[in-house]
């Protein structure tokens, strides 16, 4: 069973991705990339206890692209909150109710709990060991299931993740 104060704080932290990621927000000019490796960028917003630092990729494969919206897989830290290695994967439908998304580097995998059109792991310590195999992996799948029953598989080139985690750390004085 996930625990609510969990699930409510990635929630919570689900509407505040989207003010920082979707251009039509608004609020994207607020965000200050600080640089792009390979294929993963790396932004912060805000400053003392509102600052957030993410790194952020699009898949290079997605399944259903054309009947999607966003797709994009991010690793975000907000140290006023005392949140790090936080993992998100934004899916581009809303997912079917009570489904995993799988989330597969190498030869490890992990399974996430989803809410609407994102999914985050159940426990922190999963964000730290998926974290890190992020930035020693070459690629990721990812593997989800719509509303509408449609299975997805988006594929993602971890090319960049341990320069753009870095460089999230930095800016977030990690």
């Amino acid at each position: 069973m996930i625990a609510i104060t969990r699930l409510f704080l990635l929630a919570t932290s689900f509407v505040l991705t989207l003010a920082f990621l979707a251009p039509s927000a608004g609020h994207a000019q607020d965000a200050k990339r600080i640089g792009q490796y390979n294929d993963w960028d790396a932004y912060t917003r805000g400053t003392g206890n509102s600052q957030f630092c993410y790194m952020v990729s699009k898949p290079k494969t997605a399944s259903l692209q054309s009947r999607r919206g966003e797709i994009f897989f991010l690793v975000w830290h907000r140290p006023g909150q005392k949140e790090f290695d936080v993992v998100q994967v934004d899916i581009g439908y809303p997912f079917k109710e009570a489904s995993e998304v799988e989330v597969r580097v190498g030869g490890e995998s992990w399974s996430l709990f989803t809410k609407e059109e994102s999914a985050w792991t159940y426990k922190q310590a999963d964000d730290k060991t998926l974290v890190a195999a992020l930035r020693k992996g070459a690629r990721m799948t990812v593997k989800g299931t719509s509303s509408r029953n449609n299975p997805t598989t988006d594929s993602y080139s971890l090319k960049g993740t341990s320069a753009a985690y870095a460089a999230i750390n930095k800016a977030c004085g990690r």
